[in-house]
Parts: structure tokens; sequence; C-alpha cells
């Protein structure tokens, strides 16, 4: 497969100029970037010595945040980058110029991918800024692992986007199933784990392989682990993941994020490769 990185670089361009473009992005850029600064200064106001209350207490706040906010932007926005270009025909006009299907999809995903990353780090440097202003400099490491972190689910989210995108021809419907695919990522997260432990009995083992399938229960997994250095707020479950695998275990769950990203994006390729610009 012969891939031209100055097309990709290209399209990467035109994809990262059409999302400062898009309504959408500026307002999930918005909406991130003013709840990361709401909750560090709820953070910095909540107690009287700065130097606990900083960036280890904005770290905690932003997980859930991150779980709520980012799929929702990395699915929506992935949902619309082929099919909105597929029902506007200029999918067509673009397959149709010097450029293979792999260059394409390579140049939007690159090209949204770098467009969420300016909006995390936009939401977490205005956070990570008024948390050093006012001198809550103690445990920055944490708080710049959750960048990294949340960037992974971020390229997940929109692997599983574009893998709507591409199977669909009209960008409305991308767009419900994506937010669809949304919920229920989010529900079946504590709740559904809960529900299934309540309904089918499973062991401890079996509820934590369960957590793993959803990529927003392993970046919680993951952030919480990065946090505190254990997982016993899980209970049992994560008792049984900290004594198992051990010093393996945030390897793994790194792991696993990136193989989320490997496999949406493979399978939005070959969805692409199949069905083109119709």
């Amino acid at each position: 497969m012969n891939i031209d990185f100055q097309n990709v670089l290209l399209l990467t361009r035109k994809e990262m100029l059409d999302a400062r473009r898009n309504r959408w992005f500026i307002l999930y850029t918005a909406i991130f970037a003013g709840l990361s600064l709401a909750l560090s200064w709820l953070g910095l106001s909540g107690l009287g010595g700065y130097g606990l209350s900083g960036f280890g207490r904005t770290t905690a706040s932003m997980v859930n945040l991150v779980l709520l906010i980012v799929p929702l932007m990395g699915l929506t926005l992935g949902a619309v980058s082929l099919a909105g270009e597929r029902e506007r025909g200029t999918l067509l006009y673009i397959l149709t110029q010097p450029v293979s299907r792999i260059e394409v999809l390579l140049g939007k995903f690159s090209g949204v991918g770098l467009s969420l990353l300016s909006a995390l780090v936009l939401g977490f440097g205005l956070s990570g800024f008024l948390i050093a202003w006012h001198g809550g400099a103690t445990r920055a490491g944490g708080y710049l692992a959750l960048v990294g972190l949340t960037f992974l689910l971020a390229l997940a989210s929109l692997g599983l986007g574009m893998l709507i995108s591409s199977a669909l021809r009209k960008a409305d419907t991308a767009v419900g199933v994506s937010l669809f695919a949304w919920l229920l990522l989010v529900f079946f997260g504590d709740l559904g784990v809960m529900g299934s432990s309540l309904t089918m009995k499973l062991s401890i083992e079996h509820l934590f392989a369960l957590s793993l399938v959803n990529p927003l229960q392993v970046f919680k997994l993951s952030a919480i682990f990065i946090l505190y250095g254990n997982l016993e707020i899980f209970g049992p479950v994560g008792l049984y993941a900290v004594r198992t695998y051990g010093a393996h275990l945030l390897p793994m769950l790194l792991g696993i994020l990136m193989l989320w990203i490997v496999l949406a994006f493979g399978f939005s390729y070959l969805s692409f490769k199949k069905r083109g610009a119709l």
C-alpha cells in the first residue's frame, strides 16, 4: 500500500481549516474550556490551602467532565467527516483527484484529531494556567498525564465516529447514530456493569473483563490509577485488577485504548474502501 504523505498533509490542513469554521466544533471547544475553568476555580476556592487542592483536586474533577464531553466531541465530529462530504458531493470530487482512499481517511483522521487536540489543549491549558497562577503547582504530572490520556480517548471516539460516517450517506443520520453510540457507551459504564453483575451474577474476573470492553471505562480505570496509584475506589474489581496485573496494569489499559484506535480506524477504512463516495 503506497501512501503519499504530501497528500495526507494537504488533506489534514483542509480538515483543520474546516474545523475552525464548524460551529459545533467551536461550541464544543467553548463548552469544554468553560467547564474546565469552572472546575479548576471551584477546586481552588473549595480549600484554604492551595498546595493540595491544585492540580490533584482538579484532575479528579476533570475525569467525569472528560467522560461526558470528549467522547461526544469525537463521535459527532467523526460522524460528519465523511457522511457530510458524501452528502454534499465533495467527497466524490476529492476521490477523482490523484489520492487514494487510505490517504483521504488518514488526512481526515489526523486533521480532526489535531483539531480535537487543540480544543483539549485550550481547555486544559486555561485550567492549568489558573491553578498555577494561584500557586497550586503540586501533582502537575498527573494533570499532564490526564491530558495525554484524554487525547487517546478522543482518538478512539473519533475512530468510532468515522466508522459510523463511512457506512452512512446522510450527515444527520450519522450524527443520530453517533449520539446513540455515545449514550450507549456512557450508560454502559458503571450502570451497565452493575446491572450485568446483578442479573448475570458475574464473577469479579468477568466484571473486570466486561469493563475493558468499553473505552470510556478503560479511560476511567487508567485515570484513577494514575491519580491515586490504586483502584480501591472500584471495590473488589479494582483490588483484583491491581493484585493480578500489578505494574503491568497501566500499560495494559493504555494498550487497550490504543487498540481501540487502531481497530476503529481499520474498520473505518474497510467500510470506506467498500462504499467510497456512494
